[in-house]
């Protein structure tokens, strides 16, 4: 079934703005409840919503309404430039839903280019986490934060996970076998973890690492 257009219309702006709602996008356009349902209903984006976005955000009319081509009209022009908190937790898994606890553990909001953070996946599901730990030097040491989003757990071979193994979060790259999944270090001194695939029911991939930063003291 094809995505109604105003669904999608506000699946994009919640995306690339970093908004957290549709109620606090439509009031930051002034539009109302009703005012969605009716365009909902008729499968068509007012005209008067184009103008809107466009003058907030800058957004480019194809791009709203088809969500192809550039999503800025012009680039070039010095317009504010939107962006999004990511909250940084301390690192614990939440119970059994494969995620993060994002509620009571968040000890500080990291601020990133909406429109970078679109470009990387979903802004609304990303996390950031302090690494504990020397396994994956030289490429993150001990203290780097990581950027994780959550939306994208189908493995990429070679590519940086957060697992959840029972209540320890790790940070290493996968590798899925026909009969197990390994969890591979860079760093040699620490040998790889293979999971049977009767183990593997232990695992839980909570996102895909998209960034990392060093502070450096």
């Amino acid at each position: 079934m094809t995505e109604n257009k105003i669904d999608a219309l506000m699946r994009r702006i919640l995306d690339a703005t970093g908004i957290s709602s549709q109620a606090e996008l439509a009031k930051e356009l002034g539009i109302n409840r009703s005012g969605i349902t009716h365009a909902r209903n008729n499968n068509r984006i007012p005209d008067k919503w184009i103008v809107k976005l466009y003058r907030k955000f800058g957004f480019h009319p194809q791009w709203i309404e088809s969500g192809t081509g550039r999503v800025y009209l012009n680039i070039e022009s010095g317009q504010d430039i939107t962006f999004k908190q990511v909250p940084k937790v301390q690192a614990r898994l939440s119970a059994g839903a494969g995620s993060f606890d994002t509620q009571s553990r968040v000890s500080e909001y990291l601020s990133f280019q909406a429109k970078w953070l679109s470009m990387k996946g979903s802004a609304n599901n990303m996390v950031a986490m302090e690494v504990f730990g020397h396994s994956m030097e030289p490429v993150i040491k001990e203290g780097d934060t990581v950027l994780i989003d959550q939306s994208q757990k189908d493995i990429l071979a070679g590519a940086i996970y957060a697992v959840g193994v029972e209540d320890t979060i790790l940070v290493k790259r996968l590798e899925k076998h026909p009969d197990k999944l390994v969890l591979v270090s860079d760093n040699r001194d620490f040998s790889p973890i293979y999971l049977e695939r009767d183990e593997t029911d232990k695992v839980r991939i909570l996102g895909k690492v998209i960034w990392s930063c060093r502070e450096y003291r």
